[in-house]
């Protein structure tokens, strides 16, 4: 398309996005490279720019585990679940808040933005609880496993978001929360993401990650759009699997806590984050039971 084609079809879209908050949760190989991740936020900049609130979201799991290593401390998973004990604890905040959440309010300032770096303690953004014991299975047995310092989120207190955002500043959180004793506590990104767009009425919940979007069970087919029963069938029959599932839950249940779009796409393409939003064919997938195509 010719460039005055692109800026003639997001017109519309810039349009009906004015004014409207989106929350971006940023994970997957965008978060360990500077390069990917300075167009991730140049784009998030962009819509800024053209009268989008936006709130980031960011995960850092594979950090943690690298500075662990480096610190001579080894992380214990189980079933793939990371137990967060005290030096877990204490090395997640270190690089979610310390180096990623810093990391990105740079980035957004050289590309011409302003940022806030937040995490869910401040101003009691993010309530939660620890979490229950969860049963897993481990050499083909069935053990309760306590996960830590792991919370599971009761409320969104979001008035430093909206005063944030009315003052054109973006925020990046970072996925801690504190619990009603004070206590600090490490909470799944892809869920946090999910209850803020709940807790802010956003417009569109992203999700970019190191796939294309939903696939079909061969692979080899994206699904543009689908309705959340058709996101929830791809579970059941195990289309949806492993990595992916903790997503799709996470956007589902912001739509049924009601988010009007979901979006999962591929942030280690440059600038896909715009034309997800601003073409009409899209580059990932968009789940949503309204409609129309905003």
């Amino acid at each position: 398309m010719k460039r005055e084609d692109v800026l003639m079809e997001a017109l519309p879209y810039i349009q009906k996005f004015h004014g409207r908050s989106m929350v971006i949760k940023l994970g997957g190989h965008a978060m360990v490279d500077t390069c990917i991740m300075d167009t991730v936020i140049r784009d998030v900049v962009l819509l800024q720019l053209v009268g989008i609130k936006c709130v980031i979201v960011h995960g850092g799991g594979p950090e943690i585990t690298e500075k662990m290593k480096a610190m001579g401390k080894q992380p214990r998973f189980v079933s793939g679940l990371r137990i967060t004990d005290d030096d877990t604890l204490e090395v997640a905040q270190m690089v979610l808040v310390g180096k990623i959440n810093s990391k990105i309010v740079s980035l957004v300032s050289r590309a011409g933005g302003r940022a806030v770096g937040i995490s869910g303690n401040d101003a009691n953004l993010i309530i939660a609880r620890k979490m229950d014991r969860q049963k897993v299975r481990v050499d083909n047995r069935e053990e309760e496993v306590d996960l830590g310092h792991v919370g599971e989120i009761e409320e969104i207190r979001p008035a430093l978001l909206h005063t944030l955002l009315d003052n054109q500043f973006i925020p990046v959180i970072s996925p801690l929360a504190i619990d009603r004793s004070g206590n600090d506590l490490n909470i799944n990104a892809d869920t946090a993401a999910g209850e803020l767009a709940i807790a802010l009425g956003a417009h569109k919940l992203i999700s970019m990650t190191d796939v294309d979007g939903i696939m079909n069970r061969e692979r080899t087919e994206v699904y543009r759009r689908m309705t959340p029963q058709d996101a929830e069938d791809l579970i059941a029959s195990g289309v949806v699997s492993e990595g992916m599932i903790p997503k799709v839950l996470a956007v589902l249940r912001a739509l049924h806590g009601g988010v009007p779009y979901a979006h999962i796409i591929n942030g280690n393409l440059a600038h896909n984050l715009i034309m997800e939003l601003f073409t009409a064919e899209g580059v990932g997938t968009m789940i949503t039971d309204r409609s129309d195509e905003v």
